[in-house]
């Protein structure tokens, strides 16, 4: 049953994300934002009504802009972070971008790539793009370890973090997330995927407090 509804549930969604690519090439940077809400939308009531998957907050986003460390178990939480989020500033690793389609559309929303080996001329356009993002007065998400970790595991987090964490300024906010069992694997199941939302951070953290805070929060779901 539930390879069937899983079979259902790449239907529903990848119809839907077809239906979507169409209007992308008509859509200025905030229609691409309507589009990506939409798109979340799809995602979560596919969730929702055909894989049995129910998702739950505890706590929420604060009421001003900061940055939201998650933790990555699965790629539900890089889709539904326009339905979590206002129209969030996503970092992700620049090969991302390089996906056929959906790397144009990534582009034109507005995520701002992480080219690690590029050296400094990336991390200028990274500071730049941030920086114009942070005046607009948007939230943005990172996954600070920098790739998908198993649940019950516990990844290192990236040495870009602590620097995004100074550029940038603001509080941060960790995020834990339960996805991994339920959505990782090709085959879905049903039940319960939670969001936890952690005590804010104060900017100005030395490098080793703020990593640590984060990584211990992060991993709250867990235990």
């Amino acid at each position: 049953m539930n390879l069937i509804r899983s079979l259902l549930f790449y239907l529903v969604f990848y119809a839907g994300t077809l239906v979507l690519l169409v209007l992308v090439p008509f859509q200025g940077r905030h229609g691409m934002r309507r589009v990506a809400g939409a798109w979340s939308g799809v995602h979560r009531w596919a969730l929702r009504h055909v894989l049995r998957i129910r998702v739950i907050c505890e706590g929420a986003p604060i009421d001003r802009p900061a940055l939201y460390a998650m933790r990555h178990e699965s790629f539900f939480e890089a889709i539904d972070s326009a339905k979590l989020f206002d129209a969030p500033v996503v970092f992700a690793k620049q090969e991302l971008l390089e996906i056929p389609v959906w790397g144009g559309a990534a582009t034109k929303y507005g995520i701002i790539p992480v080219a690690r080996a590029d050296g400094a001329k990336a991390l200028r356009d990274l500071m730049r793009a941030a920086k114009e993002a942070k005046a607009e007065g948007r939230p943005f998400l990172i996954f600070p370890e920098g790739t998908r970790t198993p649940h019950g595991g516990e990844g290192d987090i990236v040495s870009g973090f602590a620097g995004l964490y100074k550029l940038l300024a603001l509080p941060v906010v960790p995020v834990a997330v339960n996805s991994g069992p339920l959505y990782r694997s090709f085959v879905k199941r049903p039940g319960q995927i939670t969001y936890r939302f952690g005590a804010a951070i104060e900017p100005g953290l030395p490098r080793e407090e703020v990593e640590a805070r984060v990584r211990e929060a992060i991993n709250a779901l867990n235990r």
